[in-house]
Order: C-alpha cells, then sequence, then structure tokens
C-alpha cells in the first residue's frame, strides 16, 4: 500500500468513526495545570445532564486524567473485531462514552513518543472507537500547541474550540499563543470562547461575596484583545478537588455553585453551535 492509498484509508476510517457524531468540541489550554481536564469532565457531565449524548476522548497523550477524574483506572477495554478490523468499544460512566490513551498504557511509566508516533496513536485511538450516535464528542486536548493539535484540526473536522485559563498573566501569555495557532489559516477552528478556572473565591458562609486572589485584568483584557467571549467563570473550590479525587466530578452534585457554572457553561456551548457560533 503506497503513501496515497495509506491516506485515504485512514480519512475513510476517521470519517467512518465519526459519521455519527454532530459536534467534535475540543478543549484545550495553553499550558498545564489549569484545570483543563477538570473542564473536559464537567463539561461532559454536564451536556449530558441536559439530554444530550456525550462522548468524551482524552487525547492528553502524555498526561491522561479522564480515567482518574471518573475512577475507571482499573477498567478494561472490550475490544471487537469488525469486517477483519478491532475496534474498541468506550467505557461507559455517568452516560459518557469515554476513551482515553490511559486504558491502553501503564500509568506508571513516561510516554517518550516523538510527535508523528503520538499523533498517530491519537488518530487510531479514535477512529477505532465505536461511538456510535452522539451529539458532542469532546476531545480532551494536551497543554500547549503541538503536533497533536495539529493532527486533529486537519484530519477531524472540529466544530469548535473552547480554551481553559486562569488569571495569572503566564497562563495569559500561553492562551494566547494557543488561541492564535487554532486561529491561524491553515488550522482555522472556530474559537467559542474562553473559560477562566479558579477565577475567584468564594466562602460558604459568604456565598454571596467572590474574592478575586490572582485578580481579574488579565483573562479579560485577552478576551479584549482577542475579541472572544469569556463564556464562565470557574471558582476556586476546595470541593472540586475533592470530587476530582474521588472520581465523581463536582457536576453530579444538584445545585452546587460550581455544578452550576459548568451547566451555565454546556448551555453557552450549545447556543453557539446551534447558531453556528455568532
Amino acid at each position: 500500500m503506497n503513501i496515497f492509498e495509506q491516506r485515504k484509508e485512514k480519512e475513510m476510517r476517521i470519517a467512518q468513526s465519526m459519521s455519527k457524531v454532530k459536534y467534535l468540541l475540543a478543549v484545550g489550554s495553553g499550558k498545564g495545570g489549569v484545570g483543563k481536564s477538570t473542564v473536559s469532565a464537567n463539561l461532559a457531565i454536564s451536556l449530558a445532564k441536559l439530554g444530550f449524548r456525550v462522548g468524551l476522548a482524552d487525547v492528553d497523550i502524555y498526561g491522561p486524567s479522564i480515567p482518574t477524574l471518573f475512577n475507571i483506572e482499573n477498567e478494561e477495554v472490550v475490544g471487537q473485531e469488525i469486517d477483519g478490523k478491532l475496534s474498541f468499544h468506550p467505557i461507559e460512566r455517568f452516560g459518557i462514552k469515554l476513551m482515553s490513551i490511559g486504558f491502553f498504557v501503564d500509568s506508571t511509566k513516561a510516554l517518550m513518543w516523538r510527535g508523528p508516533m503520538a499523533s498517530n496513536t491519537v488518530i487510531q485511538m479514535l477512529s477505532e472507537t465505536l461511538w456510535g450516535e452522539l451529539d458532542y464528542l469532546i476531545f480532551d486536548m494536551p497543554p500547549g500547541t503541538g503536533d497533536i493539535q495539529l493532527t486533529l484540526s486537519h484530519d477531524f473536522k472540529l466544530s469548535g474550540a473552547v480554551f481553559v485559563s486562569t488569571p495569572q498573566q503566564l497562563a495569559v501569555s500561553d492562551v494566547r499563543r494557543a488561541v492564535n495557532m487554532f486561529r491561524n489559516e491553515g488550522v482555522n477552528v472556530p474559537i467559542l470562547g474562553l473559560v477562566e478556572n479558579m477565577a475567584y473565591f468564594t466562602p460558604k458562609e459568604l456565598p454571596n461575596n467572590k474574592y478575586y486572589l490572582f485578580g481579574k485584568a488579565g483573562t479579560e483584557n485577552l478576551a479584549k484583545e482577542l475579541d472572544i467571549e469569556i463564556l464562565e467563570q470557574i471558582p476556586i473550590s476546595e470541593d472540586i478537588s475533592e470530587t476530582n479525587d474521588s472520581g465523581n466530578p463536582i457536576s453530579l452534585i444538584v445545585d452546587s455553585l460550581e455544578g452550576n457554572s459548568f451547566l451555565s457553561l454546556a448551555r453557552k456551548i450549545n447556543e453557539k453551535l446551534n447558531n453556528n457560533i455568532k
């Protein structure tokens, strides 16, 4: 099989695997440690709570967090041979179809893969997963700008991207580069907006008070500079940390401050995509 035949076969596999998915949504960040995977997980749960069929693909190949956030590190992916080729059933939890590179590698060992190998592994994982009919397939992206981001934007028709940042200037500077990469003419993925994580602190005994521990100008100035919307501000919360560790994300808690923030985010993203991102 020559290179052109290989490329055509890859395109056919991708098209077939994504044929019943309505929206492909990327959740990215400029740097690690800003809560991107937390946002991805809670956004998926919130969309499911709104009645949508949701899948979540963990393509953060060097630091997969989704198995931990959903308490499924020890789950085994079931394979099935279809037309002579091996496919995989996603693991379902809280009504969400989940797939992660973390299911296939030893969590105690570092992945030392060069860009092409990492990108090809992501494509293989996504295209060999039996996603079925979905309204949303969310990609929890690696931080920064690299081969996997370029591969997904080129080989998959992304409906839009959301970027997660914290208020600190370092995070804001990095997310600027990530947004500009997705806006590049050769990439051209619609930017739905920013999510400011760890935006403020609200004491439980003072539920109407907001304390902006890291300031508030950084993300606001970036949004104005790039002409994009801050879709939601997620508070700093010990409850988010505790629910992450337990494998039961905060959005599962009814009427929590943090859960309502993620539910609001889900509604805004759905509205933008259904209105063609006006």
